[in-house]
C-alpha cells in the first residue's frame, strides 16, 4: 500500500511563522474562539481542510443571509469595520496566522460583531471544498503576499487556476473584489483573471475605482508612503449553465 500523503501538492501562498502570543492573544483563543473560530476537520497539514469537510452557514450564523467571504484578513480591521456597520450580512475571514485571528476575535467582541466567523486555513482549500458551491455573495482579497522574488512568484495566491475555486464558492453574479499596492502582481492577476472563462470584468478601463467598502489600513498607508500605487480589480461570476 501507498504510504499516506504528508505534504500538499501544491505550494501554499504563506510561511506559517509561529511565536509566542500575548496573554490577551491567547485569552481570545481561550474564551473568543468557541463563538467565532470555525473547528475545521484537517487533511495533511494544520492549515489544510479535509476534503470531505463541508461548512452550513445557516448552522454557523443561525440564519439565511448573504456571505462575504475575506482571504487574507491579517489583522481583521477590514472584515470587523464591515461585519460591524453591516448586520444584515454575515462574514467569513480566513486567514493562517493565529496572532491576526486573535486580534480579529478580541476586535469583533470590543465592537459587538455576531455576524462573524473565523477559519484558520488555506485559502483555496476553503474555496474549493469546505464552502458550499455558491455560497458567497462576494469574496475578498486584499494585499496578499506578492512574492514579489522571480523565485517565489510561484507562491501567489492569484494564479492560473484560482479562478475555478473562487468561482465554486461564489453565487451566479456574486463578486471578486481584490486590491494590491504591488504594479506587477496586479497586471498578473488582470492577466490571469481576464483569462479566467467563469468570470467577467465589472469594471471600466485599465483599473476599479477604489472600493469604499475597504477602510483604510495602517497596511494601505504604509503601501502608498512608499509611493506605491493602490490597484483595485473587480470580476463578476458568471451565471451557471
Amino acid at each position: 500500500m501507498p504510504e499516506p500523503r504528508t505534504f500538499r501538492d501544491e505550494p501554499v501562498s504563506f510561511v506559517r511563522r509561529s511565536g509566542r502570543m500575548s496573554e490577551a492573544q491567547e485569552r481570545a483563543f481561550a474564551e473568543l474562539a468557541p463563538h467565532y473560530l470555525l473547528d475545521v476537520p484537517r487533511d495533511v497539514a494544520w492549515t489544510s481542510v479535509h476534503p470531505e469537510a463541508r461548512m452550513d452557514p445557516v448552522a454557523e450564523y443561525g440564519r439565511e443571509a448573504p456571505l462575504i467571504v475575506e482571504i487574507g484578513s491579517g489583522q481583521g480591521h477590514a472584515i470587523v469595520s464591515a461585519a460591524s456597520s453591516r448586520p444584515d450580512e454575515d462574514f467569513l475571514a480566513v486567514e493562517v496566522f493565529r496572532a491576526g485571528l486573535a486580534r480579529t476575535m478580541l476586535d469583533a467582541d470590543k465592537a459587538g460583531v455576531r455576524n462573524l466567523r473565523l477559519v484558520e486555513a488555506n485559502a483555496p482549500e476553503v474555496l474549493s471544498t469546505y464552502l458550499p458551491e455558491g455560497a458567497a455573495t462576494e469574496v475578498w482579497i486584499f494585499f496578499s503576499d506578492p512574492w514579489h522574488k522571480k523565485r517565489h512568484t510561484k507562491r501567489r495566491l492569484i494564479r492560473p487556476g484560482f479562478g475555478d475555486a473562487a468561482a465554486r464558492a461564489l453565487s451566479d453574479g456574486g463578486l471578486l473584489r481584490l486590491a494590491t499596492d504591488w504594479e506587477d502582481y496586479a497586471l498578473q492577476m488582470r492577466e490571469v483573471l481576464d483569462a479566467e472563462p467563469l468570470f467577467e470584468r465589472a469594471f471600466e478601463g485599465e483599473w476599479a475605482e477604489r472600493f469604499d467598502g475597504r477602510v483604510m489600513t495602517a497596511f494601505e498607508r504604509k503601501g502608498i508612503a512608499k509611493g506605491r500605487e493602490i490597484r483595485d480589480l473587480v470580476y463578476r461570476r458568471k451565471p451557471r449553465a
